[in-house]
């Protein structure tokens, strides 16, 4: 499948959405020049990659058992390859915690990759949510499913130590927040020329995180080092295991020529300030001062 063919795909997906669902507060573009270079690469049938990426909003009121209605929306975004690739898809609920949103969209990706691999799959993605949301809303947060989550998913606390040969791309810096975030991984990502990424939480979460961010086009990434910590299966537990209290981008006084390197001093003492300093030596060869 060729840049073109997948194009029309989307295309045609996009028009098949504004079709069933023409209402604003049901389906709605959030990116109308993407969208506008979309139908202009269709209709000049070019194979010119495109600058930005579909990104759109799906909303949906879902019943829960004792009768109210809960809404729920999917903030979803075309890879330049899709279909050929799974789309980005994050569901989210005010009526969800941060654990159970989290396994809702990594249920929902697990869902994708068997079912739907390498087919337009938004119409699926949205029976899924539909099917299954309101299985992971519970007013008790150690619900029957929280408990078997944390059974299945979260009995071991993961830190992934991730090098880079650089991180420049805005859409890419962008992407290692708002996807650490949506799977609710703290730890950091620190821009430039090399590029370190540390994430920290659940074993299926980091390794999700991973294979989202190892898809993207660099020219070196790989996990210089891992930390893999069994629990006794408690939230708490886990949250104790934590270094950072968030997932947060830092820059420490970037210099050179092109403002892309960063204080390694400056690294070194924020590690040292959150008991992590000894894999600055892993990263660079040197101890830290």
């Amino acid at each position: 499948m060729n840049n073109l063919e997948e194009a029309e795909l989307q295309l045609s997906e996009l028009d098949l959405l504004s079709s069933m669902f023409p209402n604003e507060d049901e389906f709605k573009m959030t990116d109308q020049l993407a969208l506008a270079e979309l139908k202009d690469r269709v209709e000049r049938c070019s194979l010119e990659m495109p600058s930005s990426k579909i990104q759109f909003i799906l909303n949906l009121e879902l019943e829960i058992p004792d009768g109210d209605k809960m809404p729920f929306s999917l903030s979803c975004a075309f890879p330049f390859k899709y279909p050929a690739v799974l789309p980005e898809i994050t569901v989210r609920s005010a009526s969800l915690s941060r654990m159970q949103q989290a396994q809702l969209n990594a249920d929902l990706i697990a869902f994708l990759k068997k079912h739907c691999a390498g087919e337009v799959c938004i119409l699926s993605a949205r029976e899924w949510v539909k099917d299954h949301a309101t299985g992971y809303v519970s007013k008790d947060p150690l619900s029957s499913m929280t408990k078997l989550s944390v059974k299945k998913s979260e009995d071991i606390f993961t830190r992934l130590w991730i090098y880079s040969h650089h991180i420049y791309n805005k859409q890419k810096r962008k992407n290692i927040v708002d996807w650490a975030k949506e799977l609710s991984l703290s730890g950091f990502s620190m821009p430039g020329k090399p590029g370190i990424i540390c994430t920290e939480g659940p074993q299926s979460m980091c390794e999700e995180f991973w294979a989202r961010i190892r898809r993207l086009s660099w020219q070196r990434i790989l996990i210089r080092h891992r930390e893999d910590i069994r629990l006794e299966g408690t939230e708490a537990e886990m949250e104790k295991q934590r270094k950072f209290s968030a997932f947060e981008e830092k820059i420490f006084d970037a210099h050179g020529t092109r403002g892309n390197h960063m204080d390694l001093g400056q690294l070194y003492h924020f590690l040292l300030e959150n008991g992590c300093a000894d894999v600055f030596q892993m990263y660079f060869g040197v101890e830290g001062q």
